[in-house]
This record gives structure tokens, C-alpha cells and sequence, in this order.
């Protein structure tokens, strides 16, 4: 069985207590006494509502014509995977008998909400109602998150769930910059977006040629026909794949010729089947303009001046393009300042006269910021005159503060009440595509209910998702991204800390030590578990994508965790007054710090070979301390 098969097939761990992580056997208690799953994202309803259902070995799924292929699709390969021998799809009212019934539609008891669901077992069957496709999709997601453990076979939960999402718009950008994803890491996130009941995912893939330098070529025949298997795949997921073109290095704004060349270029991928498009000005200047002919049209170059041009372009899209197109979604754009909250002469152009359906993105008050607030997502809407998207970089690692790091810490510092103001977040994920998904996780969890988001119970779910739910990998996981926690900005200061978890142990441990309490078992049997993390890790349970780019990591990590086993060994040592073995065990955490030190990262990012940071700053300096400490 693959890992992502595995994962469909997991049940996701509940909180931060492992023990939850472990499916538990249905039991014949009444059903108000039964625990409720864990369902991602965050329902906006969930409650008991019937006794759990044995998966018998016939299920009869029953359907119209609002039936969701997707999610017809979905049903019945996760009834097979859970012991259902046979699944018989009718159209009828099927006739009583011992086969489970399912129904799936359209219905009545869907939310009002655009991709709202219900979900309901009572009355001895499966009732799934979308208020779209989307939502028949997303129900049946939840439906995979509902299967249990009973005696030989499987259950599905008694619950009842009416859930929609509070931002319309949620996913991933591939905006970073450096070595590119490859097609089957694009694939894998398509897929991992559906799962986790995101909608978007926008390609701006900066190896892209044709998305920028060359943005007026056609596609060679190869490379178009990729991207149609990517929207293909994205469709299948119920993800509208967004192309980003980003004309403005090279486009003269009042040239008929270049607006007929973006049309020609947003035609090749319409063709294609995208139906989402994006034309930003990310990263370009506003001081030249790139013909002679738009100073006649627009004037000296500069802020004022490059709205009005920018603007002509986007509503000429909208008009000419998207509203002419059968299907397609609000045009989407990245203002040349996309990073504050001030006013200025370029974004009163575009308050004043972008065309309202246009949907700007925003970065926060930072390009990294450390936080998003409401107050903050208040002025920036008022300053554009809209909802603004949220285009949050994070976990991004393209940039030098990041430089030798995967960022595996939770999403977090985000303000619960931003959908007031947001009308999506995408995440600008890093190089490494299935490490990214750990924030990403949050991130579309967030979007869907980011009143009910807790990065403390999200962030445990999203690495025993990664570990298919299997308990001793997740604790592995756990204690290997508390090792990568640390998140950087553009500053010197990080958004979050280095090893929280480990800092606190090794900060109560020298407390206790200075206290006179020269016990190390406790600290030790955690280093034991750094030590032998990545062997849990690398066993066959996390997903292998994961294991492949975190290697370089895995293995600082298995040599650092040793050095502080021998390290703790030698100031236990000390103490107990045998010198030659605290001398001997000191000089193998010397090696072994040395060698943890040579593991460099490859060539996977933009910065290039850099060392492999582990838990750097709190386990380097334990181990410093705890060696001056050992030789007096």
C-alpha cells in the first residue's frame, strides 16, 4: 500500500495526547458516550447524533443527477478500502435489506454556504448533502475521517456535521524562488489541497519561463501538455488551479499587441481547463516603464502612474476575457505594494478604479510577517477597497535567514476574526513540497474555521497525518519539528522560537542541577528520543516524499541526539566521581558533534549547501554547557 493510500486510510490523531492517536475499537456503549473523532478542518458543527455503523459487506450508494463524480469516487473507494466487499451505485430508492445505505447529493439539509456539506448517520444510514460539488467533495472528506476500529472490521462514527468554510479561498502559491517542484511533488500537493478541503492552488512557479521572462511565448508542446496533467489532476481534486502570469518585467500596458498577447496566453491554459487566472505585479519597479509609448499614455513613471497603467491592464482582462469566458473566476492580482498598510497614489489608483470583482493580494505588514491581526486586515481592506487574499509566507525557506532550515513549526499568530476581513490565505509553502505541508495543514485548517483553529491541537493532526496515523512515528515526528520550530523573518528576530519543547526540559534540568538534583534520566530519556527519531521516522511509516527530503536533517538529528545521550552520560559520570569515563564519553560526544556539524543539506534551495540546523542554539548550547559543566 502507498503512504498516500495509507493516509486516506488513517484516522487522524485527536489533540496533543498521543494515546488519542491510536484508533480505538467501536464499542456497544450508548452513543452520547462515545468519543467523537477527530475531524480536519475544524467543523462548524459536530455532534453525536446515532450509535457508530459497522461497515458491512455491502454498501449501496444512492444518487441523482447533482451527484459529485469526485466525491461518488471517493465514497466507494473508502467503503473498499474499509471491508466492504461489494458497493453498488443505483439511482433508485434501493429496497431494504442488510447492505448499509449511502446517499449522496445536492439535498436538502445543505448548508446555505458556498462548499457547506451536511452529514448525518442516524436512522441506520449515511446521508451526505452538498450545497455544491464541492461540498458533496468535501463531505466525503469528512466521511474518511470518520471510520473506526470495531472488533475485525471497521465503523463509521454516529455524528451529524453541518460544516462550511469561512473564506472562500484557501491553499497554496508555489511562489518561492530556487529549485523548483518537480511534476510529481505538484501532483502530490494537488492532491494533499483536496484532502485537507483546500480550493486553490496557485501556480507561479518562478522555472517557469513562460509565466514571466517569456511570457508572450506559447508553450512548447511538452510543457503544455504537463500543465494540463496538473489541471487535470487539480479538477479531479476539486482545486482551482490559478495561472499566475506576471507580464510586468517586460509588458508595455498601452500596446494592443501586448494585451492581445496575455489574452492568447490566458487562452492556451483556458483551453487546457484553468478557469482561475492571476496576472501579478509582484517584484517589478514602478520608476521606468518599459516602452516609450506608455509615458505618452500614463505619464512620468511612478506610483500614481503605474496604478492607472496596471489597472487599464486588469480590467481589460476582466472585461475581455474573464467575463467572456464560460466558467472563469474573478481575475486575482499581486500589487506592486503588497506589504504594508499605507496609503499612497498607487493604491488609491486601485481603490478608486480597479474593477470591485478583482481580488488583491496582500502579504501582511511584512513580506515574512510575524503576525496578521484583524485591526491590521481592517486598514489593508480599506486602503484596496475590498476583502484582500492573504498571500502568507509561510513556511517558505527561500530566503537567507532560512538558510539550512526546514520550517516545521506550527501556523500560527494568525487572529481568529480574519475572515471578516480576508477572503482567503494561500501559503507560500518552501522548496521541500511534503515537509510544507506541516503548516500547511494549519493554514488551510485556518481558513476553514479560523474561529475554532487551535495551532496546538492542528499542528499534532497534521504530523500524524504525515505518519498515517501511526503513534510511535507521530511522537518521532513531534520530537524531530520541535527540532526545526524555529521561524525566521526578514529581521533578526524569528516569529517563533527554537525547540520550545526541548528548551523547557533542558531549562528545568539546570534548575534542578544548580538546585542540587544531579539526576539525568529524565532529560536523558528525551535525548534518547532525538537520538532515535529518525530511525522511527525512516521505518516505512511517514510518508516517503517526507522521509526523502528531510534526509540531510534526519541524520543531524540522529548524531545530535547521540552526542547529548554521551554527553549526559558523561556529566553523570562526573558526579559520580569515575573521571575516565566521564573523559571517554565527553570525547565521543565530540565526535559525534563534529560529525553532526559536516551534514550539509544539498543543493534543495536557493542559498545552496548549508549546514543541516538542528534544534541550533538550544541543543548545541546544552551540550556546550553540559560538557564545561562535566570537565569542570
Amino acid at each position: 500500500m502507498t503512504s498516500r493510500k495509507r493516509h486516506l486510510a488513517a484516522v487522524l490523531a485527536a489533540g496533543v495526547s498521543l494515546a488519542a492517536l491510536v484508533t480505538q475499537p467501536a464499542t456497544a456503549a450508548p452513543a452520547q458516550h462515545q468519543p467523537l473523532p477527530v475531524v480536519t478542518p475544524t467543523p462548524q458543527s459536530f455532534a453525536r447524533d446515532s450509535a457508530d455503523l459497522a461497515v458491512p459487506d455491502e454498501v449501496v450508494l444512492v444518487t441523482d443527477g447533482t451527484t459529485d463524480a469526485a466525491a461518488k469516487d471517493l465514497v466507494t473507494t473508502l467503503f473498499r478500502q474499509h471491508g466492504a466487499r461489494k458497493v453498488t451505485t443505483v439511482t433508485r430508492e434501493p429496497r431494504q435489506g442488510h447492505a448499509l445505505v449511502v446517499r449522496l447529493g445536492a439535498g436538502t439539509t445543505a448548508p446555505a454556504q458556498a462548499e457547506g456539506y451536511s452529514l448525518t448517520t442516524a436512522r441506520g444510514e449515511i446521508v451526505i448533502a452538498g450545497r455544491d460539488g464541492s461540498g458533496q467533495y468535501y463531505g466525503a472528506q469528512t466521511l474518511r475521517q470518520l471510520f473506526v476500529r470495531s472488533g475485525h472490521g471497521w465503523a463509521i462514527s454516529g455524528v451529524a456535521v453541518r460544516d462550511w468554510p469561512n473564506m472562500a479561498l484557501r491553499g497554496s502559491i508555489e511562489g518561492f524562488y530556487g529549485p523548483p517542484w518537480s511534476t510529481a511533488d505538484r501532483l502530490r500537493q494537488i492532491a494533499f489541497l483536496g484532502e485537507v478541503k483546500a480550493n486553490t492552488y496557485v501556480y507561479s512557479a518562478k522555472d517557469d519561463a513562460y509565466l514571466r521572462a517569456q511570457w508572450r511565448d506559447p508553450y512548447p508542446a511538452d510543457e503544455l501538455a504537463t500543465l494540463g496533467q496538473l489541471v487535470k489532476s487539480a479538477t479531479a481534486h476539486h482545486v482551482d488551479f490559478t495561472y499566475a502570469l506576471s507580464p510586468g518585467v517586460s509588458i508595455c500596458f498601452s500596446s494592443p499587441d501586448d494585451l492581445a498577447a496575455v489574452k492568447a496566453k490566458l487562452q492556451s491554459v483556458y483551453d487546457l481547463g484553468v478557469r482561475s487566472f492571476s496576472i501579478p505585479f509582484d517584484d517589478i519597479s514602478y520608476t521606468k516603464w518599459n516602452c516609450a509609448a506608455d509615458q505618452t499614455a500614463f505619464g512620468a513613471p511612478g506610483q500614481a502612474a503605474a496604478g492607472t497603467a496596471q489597472v487599464s491592464l486588469l480590467n481589460a482582462i476582466t472585461s475581455g476575457f474573464v467575463e467572456t469566458h464560460d466558467g472563469a473566476r474573478p481575475l486575482q492580482t499581486v500589487p506592486t505594494e503588497y506589504s504594508d498598510l499605507k496609503d499612497s497614489p498607487y493604491k488609491t489608483e486601485l481603490r478608486e478604479n480597479l474593477d470591485p470583482s478583482v481580488v488583491v493580494q496582500w502579504t501582511g505588514t511584512d513580506v515574512v510577517p510575524p503576525s496578521v491581526t484583524t485591526d491590521e486586515a481592517q486598514q489593508v481592506s480599506t486602503v484596496y477597497g475590498r476583502k484582500v487574499f492573504l498571500w502568507d509566507n509561510y513556511p517558505v525557506n527561500d530566503y537567507e535567514q532560512s538558510a539550512g532550515r526546514l520550517l516545521l513549526a506550527p501556523y500560527a499568530q494568525r487572529e481568529a476574526g480574519l475572515s471578516q476581513y480576508l477572503n482567503g490565505i494561500v501559503a507560500n509553502p518552501m522548496n521541500q513540497e511534503a515537509a510544507s505541508e506541516v503548516a500547511e495543514f494549519g493554514a488551510t485548517d485556518f481558513a476553514w474555521n479560523d474561529a475554532g483553529y487551535s495551532p496546538e491541537r492542528s499542528w499534532p493532526q497534521a504530523l500524524a497525518r504525515l505518519a498515517g496515523g501511526d503513534a510511535r512515528a507521530t511522537a518521532a515526528l513531534q520530537v524531530f519539528a520541535d527540532l526545526e520550530h524555529l521561524a525566521p523573518t526578514f529581521g533578526p528576530t524569528p516569529w517563533q522560537p527554537q525547540a520550545p519543547v526541548l528548551a523547557a526540559k533542558t531549562k528545568a534540568f539546570w534548575q534542578r542541577w544548580n538546585a542540587g538534583d544531579h539526576r539525568v534520566a529524565d532529560l536523558r530519556a528525551y535525548a534518547v528520543q532525538i537520538r532515535d527519531a529518525a530511525k522511527v521516522i525512516r521505518d516505512g511509516r511517514v510518508e516517503s516524499a517526507f522521509v526523502d527530503e528531510a534526509s540531510p536533517w534526519l541524520d543531524a538529528t540522529a548524531l545530535w541526539g547521540g552526542a547529548m545521550v554521551d554527553q549526559l552520560d558523561a556529566l553523570a559520570a562526573a558526579g559520580r566521581g569515575d573521571t575516565k569515563a566521564a573523559q571517554r564519553l565527553t570525547a565521543s560526544a565530540d565526535d559525534l558533534v563534529a560529525r553532526a556539524q559536516a551534514v550539509k543539506t544539498g543543493d534543495t534551495n536557493r542559498w545552496g549547501v548549508r549546514q543541516a540546523l538542528v534544534g541550533d542554539g538550544v541543543l548545541d548550547a546544552f551540550i556546550t554547557q553540559a560538557r564545561a559543566a562535566t570537565l569542570g
